[in-house]
């Protein structure tokens, strides 16, 4: 999965710091078991000694050695069980464990090229920590209230308010909790005020939460990464716009409240395009309807915006005007 290079190295950072507070640990723990059994510390250095002297002998000796090698790894045995005694004895359970952070790894976090369980573990943490800061909020569906939308039919549509933004919640939870690279592409469409952005926060959070990539960003804040890229190239700029390409799940929230200009226009096909073909799911709101998005951007984006992604209608009154009246 797609984590940007931010996420990795604070969780590399993450498990560098568990790795060392582990192995202080085992040292302080140690320390004390010395102090207080000192046959403790005299049976670590005999199991240091043995093998070595084992393999020695062997090799002065002549021959394979085995019969020494397996006399060796008896002895070993004996101190080893001895040593388990006196920490049972003296000492709480795991006490004197010295097992690594990781059994797999042994704390690198790679295991060959592959990154370990433990490393996309800690990088699914922080890519949660970075959606709820982009997102600037904590939204949850179970959040979402309903009772803010009219229940009484509105002609327009055929139906209330509350029933089409009841399915529009229904659909993006779905959308959210069984979400897999293959998803598909969603478009809010609508005015300001009607929970848009609160949706998309919440596919963001839960898509994260299942351990895939995303990047949620506003649209001001994603053309303004890209033109960064192209106009004052950089590793970081760079590194930085691929993330919108690459990532598991795009979120890109108020579209048409940038600055419009031909450099927008033409990375905003070349993104649609690019993850539309690599089949890479995307998540847009906007205030605009498909003729409004024509015209500002061109057919061609407005044409793949009907063509490849599920529509659903914003609708009802401005929440936040309701919520300032005391609703």
């Amino acid at each position: 999965m797609a984590y940007s290079a931010e996420v990795v190295k604070r969780a590399r950072a993450r498990l560098a710091q568990a790795k060392e507070d582990r192995e202080s640990e085992n040292r302080q723990h140690l320390a004390v078991a010395y102090a207080r059994v000192p046959r403790i510390q005299e049976i670590d250095i005999q199991l240091r000694r043995t093998m070595a002297q084992a393999a020695q002998a062997a090799f002065l000796q002549g021959g394979d050695g085995r019969e020494l090698l397996e006399k060796a790894r008896l002895e070993n045995l004996e101190l080893q069980q001895e040593r388990a005694i006196l920490a049972m004895e003296n000492f709480e359970e795991g006490y004197l464990d010295d097992s690594p952070i990781c059994d797999k790894c042994g704390g690198s976090g790679y295991i060959g090229s592959n990154m370990c369980e433990c490393l996309t573990e800690l990088c699914r943490q922080e890519q949660k920590k970075e959606v709820s800061v982009l997102s600037g909020s904590r939204e949850a569906f179970n959040q979402f209230r309903l009772d803010y939308y009219p229940d009484r039919i509105d002609p327009k549509y055929g139906a209330s308010p509350r029933t089409i933004m009841e399915r529009n919640l229904k659909i993006c939870r779905t959308y959210a909790l069984t979400f897999a690279p293959s998803a598909g592409n969603l478009l809010f469409v609508g005015g300001t005020g009607l929970g848009k952005t609160f949706l998309s926060a919440c596919i963001a959070r839960a898509v994260a939460d299942r351990g895939y990539s995303v990047v949620y960003e506003s649209a001001g804040h994603l053309f303004g990464k890209l033109e960064q890229a192209k106009f004052s190239p950089s590793e970081e700029t760079r590194r930085e716009a691929a993330r919108f390409t690459e990532c598991d799940l795009l979120i890109l929230d108020d579209l048409g409240t940038e600055m419009p200009g031909q450099f927008v226009t033409a990375a905003f096909y070349t993104l649609l395009n690019d993850r539309i073909l690599a089949g890479k799911p995307m998540v847009i709101s906007t205030n605009l309807n498909i003729d409004e998005a024509a015209r500002r951007y061109s057919p061609q984006i407005a044409s793949r915006l009907q063509g490849s992604f599920q529509g659903l209608t914003f609708v009802g009154e401005d929440i936040r005007i309701l919520k300032n009246r005391g609703l």
